[in-house]
């Protein structure tokens, strides 16, 4: 099945290159990062009906067409991580599906078009980019780059938390999840934490087994287990994941 995956996902090459920097999107809801087009809704059917044929028994959970998440086994799939950058010609759009099965992650893969480069994770398979096997990052957490994803411009409390993360660890925003959680799982940052977040789980499912797997460290805020339906999470190196959660200046202590 893998194989047949990954050559169904490299398609959407062909359908989004043409388009890169040079299409208008409609807002989606109120929020001026949400960008919808026509495209994202011709990638999510494409992938939908590729992915049917691939597991005729799994469901199918996009972006833009939803979906059930009552399903025990599912695809959940974001047609374009970064629509908004995707308009504007920036190089940090992905295309992300991952399968659910009895609500873990089992399957995913990132697939970065604009470079023609795929990202997957199998669970208990390892991570791996184009086939070679990637690993978390080792520096200290004194030298450790941390991306944080909070809505600071409505909840005061966040701009709190935002401030502490910067006096601690150096920092840094692409505004796109899937991106940044390749980051992470390739080891050229340290951790990303999401904390009172934008995004919803097809942002993230595919990214968190990738560090998983990785031989990162992922789990909610609080806590050492993840679920992917709770927006609210750590995806770290071990190094700097024990720094955010233990000893007396712990940011995130597990209760």
């Amino acid at each position: 099945m893998h194989a047949d995956l990954f050559a169904a996902v490299r398609e959407t090459r062909d359908m989004l290159l043409p388009y890169w920097g040079k299409i208008d999107g409609t807002r989606k809801e109120t929020s001026e990062y949400s960008l919808v087009t026509q495209l994202d809704l011709e990638v999510e059917r494409y992938l939908a009906d590729a992915l049917k044929k691939i597991d005729p028994g799994a469901g199918f959970v996009g972006e833009e067409s939803h979906g059930s998440r009552e399903q025990s086994r599912f695809w959940l799939c974001d047609p374009i991580d970064g629509t908004l950058q995707f308009a504007r010609g920036l190089p940090f759009c992905t295309v992300q599906v991952s399968l659910i099965e009895s609500g873990r992650v089992n399957l995913s893969v990132i697939y970065d078009f604009l470079n023609d480069t795929l990202y997957h994770a199998a669970r208990g398979e390892g991570a791996y980019q184009d086939g070679t096997r990637i690993h978390v990052s080792e520096r200290e957490p004194v030298r450790s780059i941390i991306i944080l994803e909070t809505q600071i411009h409505k909840r005061p409390k966040n701009f709190e938390l935002a401030d502490r993360m910067q006096q601690r660890f150096h920092s840094m925003r692409s505004l796109v999840a899937g991106y940044e959680l390749i980051l992470v799982a390739t080891g050229r940052i340290e951790a990303r934490v999401s904390y009172d977040p934008w995004g919803k789980d097809y942002d993230y499912a595919a990214g968190t087994l990738l560090i998983e797997e990785a031989g990162g460290v992922v789990a909610n805020i609080g806590s050492t287990s993840y679920d992917f339906r709770d927006p609210d999470f750590i995806a770290a190196s071990p190094l700097v994941f024990r720094a955010l959660t233990e000893g007396p200046d712990a940011i995130f202590p597990i209760r």
